[in-house]
């Protein structure tokens, strides 16, 4: 088997939607989302925290509308913002109406909690009259009385029911302009849910292990949830729910895209984690190197390794090496190939160096070529 064939990975084929401008679904790139944790009645303190997430590259962002005045700010968020705004809905289906007609891009909402037929109707005509998308969201915390009652407690058949549920409603509308997410904070329950979901439905899913928890057990459990599911070919949009800064649930999901090959934005960091052989303090090179290049959203891979014993090997395989040598002469690769010496001079600023050079350079190369600079916004950004 070839490197190639092992990193292959086919995504589950599934139709196409839009939100806003950003594809989802299909053969789009697998997009990132993240949501405010501000009072959207705030609109100074919204439209912080969207660009704050637009800058870390998120493709989507999700704010929530509780109330009459969340959607009265909706307009000028969704005026000011660079990326599609998703409108979080629950229950009022006037809420969902009013951010249709505020240029939402999405709407997150369970069709079953909206009331009657005639209310559904009406929140579908205003999707289609202002051309907004939707996304059914079912979380196993939240689930009716009546599957509970079948199922006895929830269960991934249970929430696949209650998505495909609401999927009916919608297409008994003539609306399938929808994707569908099956939430818990149970990593075995929500893998379980999708792999079903993804057998019963040609519809996008968005992925997401829901409350999974602070920065570093919540990036742990989404990364082993989330990465069973995109391994496998399932996914087309993700959220890493952390309780933490939204903007490092953006850097979490670029990571596992990365990681999965998925996807690339920015400089991807391959570092050893030292040992009594290092010839240079690593760790605290890395961590000053991946602050100093989070700008950079030329997807680039950049080794850092503390020896001779493994850094020749690793700089092979990746666009700059540094590899630490003795008497304090190190090593740099470029391009998988010895170039060069550095000796006395500082490893972090001469690396940033390089690698901001060849983002100017490859920035420059692809704007000759077609006329638009790498890391443009929309779906297509740093994939």
């Amino acid at each position: 088997m070839s490197v190639r064939e092992y990193r292959d990975i086919y995504r589950r084929p599934c139709r196409t939607i839009h939100v806003g401008n950003v594809a989802v679904g299909g053969d789009a790139p697998i997009t990132v989302q993240s949501m405010t944790n501000t009072l959207t009645t705030d609109v100074g303190a919204t439209m912080r925290q969207v660009r704050e997430l637009e800058a870390a590259g998120a493709d989507i962002v999700r704010v929530s509308c509780p109330d009459k005045e969340s959607t009265a700010a909706l307009p000028k968020i969704v005026k000011e913002a660079e990326v599609p705004i998703v409108a979080d809905i629950h229950f009022h289906y006037k809420r969902a109406i009013e951010a249709a007609e505020a240029g939402a891009a999405c709407l997150r909402i369970n069709p079953g909690n909206i009331g009657s037929t005639e209310r559904v109707r009406d929140v579908v005509k205003a999707a289609k009259d202002h051309g907004c998308s939707m996304r059914i969201g079912v979380n196993a915390g939240s689930l009716e009385r009546n599957l509970l009652e079948k199922y006895g407690e929830p269960c991934p058949e249970a929430m696949v029911e209650s998505a495909l549920n609401h999927a009916r409603i919608l297409e008994d509308n003539d609306f399938r302009e929808f994707k569908i997410s099956a939430k818990a904070s149970d990593v075995f329950l929500a893998v379980a849910a999708y792999q079903q979901l993804a057998d019963a439905c040609d519809y996008p899913l968005h992925l997401g292990i829901t409350e999974a928890g602070g920065l570093r057990g919540g990036t742990v459990k989404s990364a082993i949830g989330l990465g069973m599911l995109l391994w496998s070919g399932i996914g087309d949009t993700i959220r890493i729910s952390l309780s933490s800064d939204p903007v490092e649930e953006v850097k979490a999901g670029f990571e596992l895209l990365k990681s999965l090959n998925l996807r690339h934005r920015g400089v991807n960091v391959i570092a050893c984690p030292s040992c009594a052989r290092q010839q240079f303090e690593v760790i605290k090179t890395v961590e000053i190197l991946e602050e100093r290049l989070a700008h950079i959203t030329t997807p680039m891979t950049v080794s850092v390794i503390g020896c001779v014993v493994n850094g020749p090997g690793e700089a092979r395989e990746t666009d700059i090496g540094l590899t630490g040598g003795g008497r304090g002469t190190h090593m740099v690769y470029m391009a998988g190939k010895p170039d060069h010496k550095i000796n006395g001079e500082s490893p972090v600023d001469h690396m940033v160096a390089l690698v901001e050079k060849k983002a100017a350079e490859i920035a420059a190369s692809e704007n000759a070529g077609s006329g638009t600079a790498h890391g443009s916004s929309g779906a297509g950004r740093g994939a």
